[in-house]
């Protein structure tokens, strides 16, 4: 079984995960909050570069600010 099959995104409204504009992701973050496979989502996130939505109880925001983040980090190396 993967992380995916285990995931309770999987058992929630997909557009909590994708809230537009005006809207919070509090939703999707609660839910991360008390997934067990939160970690594996948001290594998956990272890895593939997901741009949209709460992946791994993160933000696009956050996400990209993570990206930077190792990029300055490869950079500095």
């Amino acid at each position: 079984m993967s992380w995916q099959d285990r995931a309770l995104c999987a058992e929630t409204d997909p557009e909590a995960f994708y809230p537009g504009k005006g809207q919070t992701p509090d939703q999707a973050l609660a839910v991360c909050s008390r997934c067990e496979v939160r970690r594996a989502c948001l290594e998956y996130a990272l890895a593939t570069r997901e741009r949209y939505g709460v992946w791994g109880g993160t933000t696009q925001d956050e996400r990209r600010a993570m990206w930077n983040e190792n990029e300055d980090e490869e950079c500095a190396a």
